[in-house]
């Protein structure tokens, strides 16, 4: 049995990610016993405050976010931040990095983390640059003795362009094998089911190809709105924000062919296969394939809401695409024919991610021949909130009536009581320290996807767009409808 041991150096230790997800997965790791005894953690920010009050704030996060604050003690989070340390520093100027060097060396011989590294830049993407930067020049990152490791959150560039810099940056300092791309949609517990869905079962897999399936949607939806990132959101959009990472993920996930083995190379090289597969958009499609939105005041839940260009550090007059759908087809053997639909947006009248596959209907004699009204047969995957598989067909209604309705098997995951499946972040914290990356995206993966989606923004860059076109709380702008309803289908809303 593999024992690990790892100092956790959190960039950005002050802020929102740290506290939201970071610090409560820890917290969770420890409380379902995961968390590795020879580990800690160093917060690196720029505002001045002591341990004590760092510590103190960790704690109220924990208490806050944790999935398991309800069942845990107060000593238990104690004991959890009685490993978090705190580190005053520019982290953007080479100057401070040789007292961080020590502080580093002092935790390494307290907790016997035998020099074992795990850098995570919870910070700004304009920060990424400068950080990696600094840690080569201190060569922290490569150590005769342990691992070193970089954990990067999304986005990952903004284009092709400034994504092949950024990598050039990073690769000067770790190699691929160092360097651990975070797409925290990779860590949730249905999104890694679906592989077993697939290829552990019998009766789903001879049907997954173009034979038996008619198309296929995937929904990631939000009833919020930018809440207090409007800064961000601003310079990422739907696009960057979800479609270019989180939504061609599932695809991949949803389409790729079965691997020779569970080996992480050989699960990212199906992956990358079905990216190379993908069908380009010419810049003339991008009218016809891909619809963008952004929503404007309407209403959530009975109570009203602003539109985007009310929201906090967002223009007046902004452009930035709040949804995004598109048709997207595979050019391979199983998937040619078959249709992917995929869209993603804020202030919808639900939150739900969700993968929908749905079935071709046979020949129009029996019961199709008598009933018009029969729906498809669907197997519907339920990621987030709600985690589950639904097989939804045709049964007869009870009663003496000859009636047919739509049935469901649903197996829901997470809805017993007691049963909360683990946060993303905790099996993808666990997996970096571990060194498996099989969660984590490959340099070819990001280079491909934004190769994808540049002709797309570079399309959207000539013509500005005719913004706010749907109201908060609806399904997205009347073009997505029409985007399926041009082939004959129509979004499957729950």
């Amino acid at each position: 049995m593999i024992v690990i041991r790892s100092l956790l150096i959190v960039f950005g230790g002050t802020g929102d990610l740290a506290h939201r997800k970071i610090y409560p997965a820890i917290y969770n790791l420890y409380a379902s016993g995961h968390l590795p005894e020879h580990f800690a953690l160093l917060a690196i920010g720029r505002k001045d405050k002591s341990e004590e009050a760092f510590r103190s704030e960790a704690a109220t996060a924990i208490k806050k976010f944790s999935r398991e604050n309800r069942s845990g003690s107060q000593d238990d989070i104690n004991h959890t931040v009685s490993r978090f340390y705190y580190h005053r520093a520019d982290f953007t100027v080479y100057d401070g990095y040789d007292e961080l060097k020590e502080r580093m060396k002092d935790l390494e011989e307290r907790y016997g983390t035998q020099g074992n590294r795990v850098y995570y830049l919870a910070v700004a993407p304009e920060h990424f640059g400068p950080i990696v930067e600094n840690i080569g020049e201190m060569g922290l990152s490569n150590q005769n003795e342990g691992y070193d490791r970089v954990v990067i959150e999304k986005p990952f560039g903004k284009d092709l362009k400034s994504a092949v810099q950024l990598n050039n940056l990073i690769a000067l300092v770790f190699s691929e094998e160092q360097i651990y791309r975070i797409d925290h949609y990779l860590g949730k517990e249905m999104l890694q089911n679906i592989s077993v869905i697939r290829f552990a079962n019998a009766f789903f897999e001879p049907l997954w190809n173009n034979k038996y399936i008619d198309h296929i949607q995937i929904t990631s939806s939000e009833t919020v709105g930018v809440e207090n990132r409007g800064g961000y959101y601003e310079s990422a959009g739907a696009m960057r924000d979800m479609m270019q990472n989180h939504m061609l993920q599932l695809l991949m996930l949803t389409a790729m062919e079965p691997p020779i083995s569970l080996k992480t190379h050989d699960i990212r090289d199906e992956k990358i296969k079905i990216l190379k597969s993908i069908v380009p958009i010419s810049s003339q499609q991008v009218d016809t394939h891909v619809v963008r939105g952004q929503y404007g005041e309407g209403k959530l839940y009975g109570s009203p809401v602003p539109g985007y260009r009310s929201e906090d550090r967002v223009p007046p007059n902004s452009d930035t695409e709040t949804y995004m759908a598109m048709k997207v087809e595979v050019e391979n053997t199983r998937w040619v024919g078959v249709p992917f639909y995929l869209r993603t947006g804020k202030r919808m009248p639900v939150k739900t991610t969700n993968i929908v596959i749905e079935f071709r209907s046979l020949p129009k004699i029996l019961y199709f021949k008598e009933f018009n009204n029969l729906e498809p047969n669907r197997l519907i995957i339920e990621i987030q909130p709600r985690e589950g598989i639904i097989m939804r067909f045709n049964g007869k209604k009870p009663g003496t009536k000859n009636e047919i309705i739509p049935v469901e098997l649903d197996f829901c995951q997470n809805c017993a009581i007691g049963e909360v499946s683990p946060d993303s972040y905790e099996k993808l914290l666990l997996d970096v320290m571990a060194g498996d990356s099989t969660l984590f995206t490959r340099w070819d993966e990001v280079e491909y996807a934004w190769k994808f989606m540049d002709n797309i923004s570079l399309r959207w860059n000539e013509q500005a767009p005719d913004f706010p076109n749907y109201e908060a709380g609806t399904w997205g702008p009347p073009d997505a409808e029409r985007l399926l309803r041009s082939d004959g289908r129509s979004w499957f809303n729950r």
